[in-house]
């Protein structure tokens, strides 16, 4: 393998900037240029909804810390509009094109918008994606508005709405659902934290939907109509309705690439739309979709602070090295969120599971946690305001423990009665354009086994943290 000399980091997020950290130190020492859209530097987003949104931050404070001088070009503002793969070269939006030897995609995900034909252009109706959304939805909520809407009740839903009630804002939030995180936790814990969110006085609504936003003669948010034919009267709305890969610009590249994200192998190099790895393409963070050895025969896609950093790592290593040096991304999802007073861990993939059962606390109380089988394997563990033990679990995980896990835990109960968990069930998806690229591992995995190809029949993981909500 010849040595790259320029390598182009195409997103200036968390992912792409602990990447270029990351190449440097690999030893790399040509020229890097990194491209955003955005004119900022790099920046934290899961702040954005808590400490920004609640004042204790503004968005100039979020600006993400630099590990070393990486030496980079920095072209920002500037979004990436095309890719050339035979070519190596990117095409940005003001009709520049920057070669390149090796590539990375690091372009995240952006908030699923409303549809402006029911009336997503309305004054008063927000995103809470980047700094911008954030400064704008902080001003709105900051003005006093008699009710506040938050379209959604996954991870990003009941933060703010936990915001706003700190506030001491009115909130209705509405959730097409039986539970809050039934998408990304089942509805068996979405229960409890639907005792959350009614403890701290938000009007819950749940399975049903908005059927439209409407506002008045100068364009200004004033209600909106549910499915089950009430109307509440709010002056902002939040739509937290999940998350689509930025993607757009990859169009025509031969890359497997859509709103789901851009398919990668373990080592994260891009796949064409053939299943075939392209060698100097690589894909880190939210927008890479790729195998778990853990979790054979799926595609992943996380939308998680830890998996950004991770695989900016295992990319930025296999950037630099010949293929037999190449490490497989495999660490074990993990993510946290801070809600209505409560913190919330978990680690492994909820989604997957079949099973639930509480192994210690009780979902009446807040503190518990609640393991994840799926086909007698423990697949996943969240834990509500018992954050320490985790590490335990993750442990289990790891090595492919069995459901339900034996752990003598004092305070677990007598005994454990495994049930369903209470996953919403997805509508028929629509046919695809064309097949899925998968590599996935048959039976139980190896983490040093390479992986083989499977029939690329088998849909993406659901994004946990942003719950497709």
């Amino acid at each position: 393998m010849t040595a790259p000399e320029r390598i182009v980091v195409v997103g200036a997020s968390l992912a792409g900037l602990r990447a270029a950290e990351a190449l440097r130190d690999e030893g790399f020492t040509g020229e890097l240029t990194l491209i955003g859209d955005e004119p900022y530097a790099p920046y934290d987003r899961p702040p954005l909804s808590k400490a920004v949104l609640s004042g204790w931050l503004t968005t100039d404070h979020t600006v993400l810390p630099r590990v070393r001088d990486i030496g980079a070009r920095w072209l920002l503002g500037t979004p990436a509009h095309g890719l050339d793969v035979p070519a190596r070269r990117v095409a940005l939006a003001d009709g520049r094109r920057e070669a390149y030897d090796r590539l990375l995609i690091a372009t995240g995900t952006r908030s699923r918008p409303w549809p402006k034909e029911r009336g997503g252009a309305l004054d008063g109706v927000h995103l809470l994606r980047s700094r911008d959304d954030a400064d704008r939805l902080r001003a709105a909520l900051a003005a006093g508005p008699e009710r506040v809407l938050v379209i959604g009740a996954g991870f990003t839903g009941g933060e703010v709405a936990s915001v706003c009630r700190d506030l001491g804002l009115a909130v209705t939030v509405t959730q097409r659902s039986g539970a809050p995180l039934a998408s990304a936790l089942g509805g068996v814990v979405g229960d409890a934290a639907a005792r959350w969110y009614r403890e701290a006085g938000v009007d819950l609504r749940l399975r049903t939907s908005v059927q439209a936003l409407e506002g008045d003669a100068a364009g200004r948010l004033r209600r909106a109509v549910l499915s089950d034919g009430t109307v509440v009267e709010a002056e902002v709305a939040v739509v937290a309705a999940g998350a689509l890969a930025n993607t757009g610009w990859l169009a025509g590249s031969g890359l497997a690439a859509d709103d789901r994200g851009v398919v990668c192998d373990d080592a994260c190099r891009a796949l064409t739309v053939e299943g075939t790895p392209v060698p100097d393409v690589f894909v880190a963070g939210d927008v890479a979709r790729w195998p778990h050895p853990l979790f054979p025969g799926q595609l992943l896609r996380l939308d998680h602070w830890d998996n950004a950093v991770a695989q900016a790592r295992t990319a930025a290593h296999n950037m630099t090295r010949a293929r037999l040096d190449h490490h497989v991304h495999q660490p074990l999802p993990a993510f946290w969120s801070n809600q209505f007073g409560v913190n919330l861990k978990c680690v492994g993939l909820p989604a997957l599971a079949d099973q639930v059962v509480v192994t210690q606390g009780s979902l009446d109380q807040r503190c518990f946690v609640a393991a994840y089988g799926q086909r007698g394997r423990l697949v996943a563990a969240v834990a509500v305001d018992s954050p320490r033990v985790l590490d335990g679990y993750a442990a289990l995980i790891e090595a492919g423990a069995s459901f339900p896990p034996v752990l003598n835990a004092t305070d677990g109960p007598d005994r454990h009665e495994p049930f369903d968990p209470a996953f919403p069930r997805p509508a028929a998806p629509a046919a695809p354009a064309g097949p899925d690229p998968l590599t996935a591992r048959s039976g139980p995995a190896t983490p040093s086994a390479p992986a083989a190809p499977a029939a690329p029949t088998v849909p993406s993981v659901p994004s946990v943290l942003a719950g497709h909500e």
